[in-house]
């Protein structure tokens, strides 16, 4: 546990259930809240705003567990509510299935000295004392939980900043990076998004000294969205306008673009939206994009190139995390001198093809559909932070096979096909040399999605991505039959990199 504590002043009651959305807001899968306090502290209220901020559900009934001992809720991560008051005996708790309850979900204790030892040792502890009219908390705990709700604090520190300080809170989103989303409401105002994107953990040095994000070029702080989303804007691109930003903190108040799926209320592709979004990319690759824009004044972003380097290294993910999962090994030496001869051969084949603004993650996890709308304006795009400058083809392969979604090849032409028609009513489009541009991309994105998401699953804890990887062979099978990828695709046979296989 580590030593340090945060202690807050609630001037009332609903200070104390703000605090509870801004607690929901760091809690994880697994971690374990113990409310401490006297009858009437305002334990079940915290827990009762907590619980509504997961299920992004203000008016969900929370009752008291007194009676019960317990109660669950099915929020965005599982929670499991207990009250120890009328426990009898500890011996009670495993009738209740108290210590599996955090296996995969929240579990908030009221009551919780009444647990014994069956507490675990890395609990978060809250604390609530009466204090003049309002209430004093306590927060104490392992160091890591304790940054997180530190830093949930600091977000509402600055919604409060901004004039947003009552609002309310609720999940909205994480993604799988460290950036995490909540609609922020007030009264009958339309609700707005909370964006919370701390400044990247760079980590170790993998190559000529460097850690892999900035090889690959991975935005570092908010100032990239920033940037990119005014950018983009003033090109006619419908993107979050932004209301208020924090650069230095990572925070920002943004847009709400609504709440259309890209897909159909089964998860499925739907032909028109994609030709939709084909058409968008065609209008975004025929533009010329400056290379650097203005986030705040005097602050620039330039957009990055999407490099050999960049390419290479992401490429690479497929050998250091997906060949040591399913084969049990890593790649030797001569399966990586290979890999790489291989692929630096592919890369020669990029240097004709078209270049320009890349948004390098244009799929449907990141478009809203907007039915209401019209023409380009129906498709809201989002996660722009990490766009480079390079083979534009690249977005094409990142719809045309989105990865967590399946993409038939009857879907897939019907995407490719709506963007060469628009780019063909531009002038200079060579379409031969956008399909070579397009399988190579194609082979590169989804070559690293292999790598990246059994990366989720092993470094992070996110196993449910390990379900897309037969889908992600599928893909690389489909696109490696390009001609010019004839020798890539041979080495993958070889190695068995296309064949299915489970961890």
């Amino acid at each position: 546990m580590g030593g340090k504590v945060l202690e807050l002043s609630l001037a009332d009651d609903r200070a104390t259930v703000l605090l509870g959305q801004d607690i929901a807001a760091a809690l994880r899968s697994g971690d374990v809240l113990a409310l401490k306090g006297d009858l009437g502290a305002g334990k079940t209220m915290l827990a009762r705003g907590l619980i509504r901020a997961l299920a992004a559900d203000p008016e969900l009934e929370v009752p008291s567990p007194t009676f019960t001992l317990v109660q669950s809720y099915e929020t965005r991560i599982p929670v499991q509510h207990f009250d120890l008051y009328r426990l009898s005996s500890v011996d009670e708790l495993d009738e209740l299935g108290f210590d599996e309850a955090g296996g995969n979900g929240i579990v908030i204790v009221e009551w919780p000295e009444k647990a014994g030892g069956h507490l675990p040792k890395e609990t978060i502890f809250l604390t609530l004392e009466h204090e003049g009219n309002g209430r004093r908390a306590t927060l104490s705990g392992p160091a890591a939980a304790l940054a997180r709700i530190e830093r949930s604090l600091a977000a509402r520190d600055f919604l409060d900043r901004t004039g947003n300080g009552d609002s309310d809170r609720a999940l909205f989103s994480g993604d799988a990076s460290a950036r995490g989303y909540e609609t922020v409401s007030a009264g009958g105002s339309p609700p707005r998004i909370l964006m919370n994107s701390p400044r990247l953990v760079l980590g170790p040095p993998v190559r000529d000294g460097k850690p892999y994000a900035e090889i690959a070029h991975t935005a570092q702080t908010v100032t990239a969205f920033v940037a990119i989303a005014r950018m983009l804007k003033q090109g006619g691109v419908t993107v979050p306008e932004i209301f208020e930003q924090d650069l230095e903190q990572g925070f920002l108040l943004i847009e709400n673009l609504g709440d259309g799926n890209f897909l159909d209320e089964a998860g499925r592709p739907v032909p028109d939206r994609l030709t939709a979004a084909a058409q968008l990319l065609a209008k975004m690759h025929g533009k010329a994009w400056p290379e650097e824009f203005e986030a705040a004044p005097g602050v620039i972003h330039r957009i990055p190139p999407f490099d050999r380097d960049a390419m290479m290294i992401e490429v690479e993910l497929l050998l250091d995390w997906y060949v040591p999962a399913v084969f049990g090994k890593p790649a030797n030496e001569d399966e990586r001198r290979a890999f790489a001869a291989a692929w630096n051969g592919v890369f020669d084949r990029l240097e004709d093809k078209e270049h320009g603004f890349v948004h390098r993650d244009f799929q449907s996890p990141n478009i809203v559909w907007r039915a209401k709308r019209s023409g380009h304006d129906r498709l809201g795009i989002v996660d722009f932070q990490d766009a480079l400058i390079g083979p534009t083809a690249y977005d094409v392969a990142s719809i045309a096979l989105d990865a967590r979604v399946t993409m038939t090849p009857e879907l897939e032409k019907t995407t490719i096909d709506a963007y060469i028609a628009a780019r063909q009513a531009q002038t200079g489009f060579d379409a031969e040399n956008f399909a070579e541009a397009y399988a190579i991309m194609a082979a590169q994105r989804n070559s690293k999605i292999l790598g990246i998401f059994v990366r989720l699953h092993r470094r992070d804890g996110k196993p449910q991505y390990l379900r897309h990887l037969p889908r992600i062979r599928d893909y690389l099978r489909r696109v490696l039959m390009h001609p010019s990828l004839a020798e890539l695709r041979a080495l993958y046979e070889r190695l068995g990199f296309l064949e299915e296989r489970s961890l």
